[in-house]
């Protein structure tokens, strides 16, 4: 299934003959991403174990990254949580109140090719 929840996903197909496969979002609203507590991003993803194992990542206004902990995450076949706490953004330099954009994207291991999904991205109160 391509879909976790809702009605649609988005489809990353990613070819990193050239060195890596971005997504970004460039956010014109919501930019506070303190509000009511959030201190995580929560990202499902999915992929497929034909896929080349590359390094899945997120980045916050272009340039705070934090990578997957899983190097081969992108095989990984079933839909998969992904909380990252926003204080990784924050010791990189973001300013959590004033963030301007979102990237998701994989960073070249193997140069390869493949197809995720990605759904639910969203911001939470885990801590509380």
């Amino acid at each position: 299934n391509i879909v976790h929840g809702g009605n649609q996903s988005m489809p990353f197909a990613y070819d990193n003959a050239v060195g890596k496969s971005e997504a970004t979002l460039t956010l014109t609203d919501k930019r506070d991403w303190t509000v009511n507590g959030v201190d995580t991003l929560k990202i499902w993803f999915r992929g497929d174990g034909a896929n080349a194992p590359e390094q899945l990542y997120v980045a916050l206004n272009g340039s705070a990254r934090v990578d997957h902990d899983n190097p081969d995450a992108s095989q990984v076949f079933a839909w998969t949580e992904w909380n990252i706490p926003l204080q990784a953004f924050a010791d990189q330099g973001v300013i959590l109140t004033n963030v301007n954009s979102i990237t998701l994207g994989l960073s070249s291991v193997t140069g390869g090719t493949g197809m995720l999904y990605f759904d639910d991205i969203r911001l939470y109160a885990l801590s509380q």
